[in-house]
């Protein structure tokens, strides 16, 4: 089966708001076995959305629209479609009911025309309620086609599809299984990874699919099969994984679906072993502390950590001798091993890791050359750093840099292993 997405609004076409709601749609379909065959962007336009339906049609099976069923005159997808299928819009009981209980609820006041006018929908659409919002969803088959409106609001969004979309997909159609394995490998470059794997990739079925997604400081390496036995599947493809994993043995993490990114790996590890961790973060200004604490459960492992940006910040708050700093320079392994020994006995932790360098585009308080960084890591048996030159450009070198000092953290915490 194959699915077309298409995302209605010139707020997605002009950068205002990032298309978040075609990644989890597609997520979702290819759970239960159904290929995205396109993702397609528009206007909020009659011409534009007339036209992206009928090329939905002539390609994919299954089309899903996001968007454009708000209350106000730029809101025009739901008169559109009903001019697409000839149909005429009727009045629901139950969506005006549903719109009733929610302004009562969390607006209060007269509901205006315009939000009762959002029980209106096409008469041959089948209504997805919405309990989060006034715009309900509509499905409709057309022979052995279907076409989904869904409201643009990601978790109104999400939630139909994840309630109501979903098992009626699954209830039509017959799909196939569609297993995805991917390893987090950390260290080598696509080329690299490619070279050491190059034998095992040759011999793979030709019904499985290997891709590289290459991003900053990582690396993952996905197999992928499709059919309809779902045990022969994944058991087809661990046993190649079981082959790949022996040739990457000191670059591989942890598998994505089951593990995560590299700081969720770290996390689980050091909850396991119940170690904990401090950071001290200078060119990487805070960035490398929030790959923690974004996560939930934070708390059991990650002591604490400091952003001491300017030279003095490093001499009050962590106590890195001036005498360090005027000998070898505030970017310098010297300043990146003392500030990571020093957050480890500050915050009385099990490791440490500390960032210092320079991101541009000016140099600042050092004579090193930009996008060079200094990372160290600090333990109870002693401290380590390295420098990376990682480019000219700030944004990229703090994400590198923050990737790097992942990298390493994850190398030292399973050196063992």
């Amino acid at each position: 089966m194959l699915a077309h997405i298409i995302t209605i609004g010139d707020e997605l076409l002009i950068g205002q708001v990032i298309d978040t709601n075609s990644a989890f749609i597609a997520k979702q379909l290819n759970k239960i076995g159904i290929s995205v065959y396109q993702i397609t962007s528009i206007q909020d336009d009659k011409s534009h959305i007339l036209s992206a339906l009928k090329n939905a049609e002539n390609d994919s099976d299954i089309i899903i629209l996001t968007g454009g069923l708000g209350p106000t005159k730029d809101d025009i997808t739901k008169k559109t479609i009903a001019e697409y299928f000839n149909d005429t819009l009727v009045r629901s009981p139950e969506v005006l009911q549903n719109i009733e209980q929610l302004w009562r609820k969390h607006v209060g006041g007269k509901l205006l025309q315009v939000n009762k006018d959002q029980a209106l929908v096409p008469s041959k659409s089948t209504v997805l309620m919405n309990k989060l919002g006034t715009a309900p969803g509509m499905w409709f088959d057309k022979g052995n086609k279907t076409i989904i409106s869904l409201p643009g609001v990601p978790y109104e969004m999400s939630t139909l599809i994840q309630h109501a979309v979903v098992p009626k997909l699954q209830t039509k159609y017959k799909c196939p299984h569609i297993i995805h394995k991917t390893l987090l490998v950390y260290g080598l470059g696509e080329s690299a990874l490619a070279a050491k794997i190059e034998q095992w990739e040759d011999a793979l079925p030709t019904d499985m699919k290997l891709a590289y997604l290459p991003s900053l400081g990582k690396m993952r390496l996905r197999l992928s099969s499709k059919g309809f036995d779902e045990a022969l599947l994944k058991a087809r493809v661990d046993a190649q994984v079981d082959k790949v994993i022996p040739l990457i043995k000191e670059e591989f993490f942890g598998f994505e679906d089951e593990d995560g990114s590299a700081e969720v790996i770290i996390a689980k590890q050091l909850t396991k072993i119940g170690k904990t961790l401090a950071i001290a973060e200078s060119c990487t200004g805070g960035t490398l502390a929030e790959q923690f604490t974004k996560n939930s459960g934070a708390s059991a492992y990650f002591n604490g950590g400091v952003v001491t940006y300017s030279t003095q910040s490093k001499i009050n708050v962590l106590g890195v001798s001036k005498d360090i700093i005027n000998t070898h320079s505030v970017v310098s392994a010297q300043v990146a091993e003392a500030m990571a020994s020093n957050a480890l006995k500050l915050f009385s932790s099990d490791f440490a890791v500390a960032t210092t360098g320079n991101a541009g585009p000016t140099k600042g308080d050092s004579d090193a050359e930009v996008g060079t960084v200094y990372i160290a890591i600090a333990t109870k048996n002693g401290v380590f750093s390295q420098m990376f030159s990682l480019g000219n450009h700030r944004i990229k070198v703090i994400d590198r840099a923050v990737n790097k000092a992942l990298e390493l953290l994850l190398k030292e915490i399973f050196k063992n292993r």
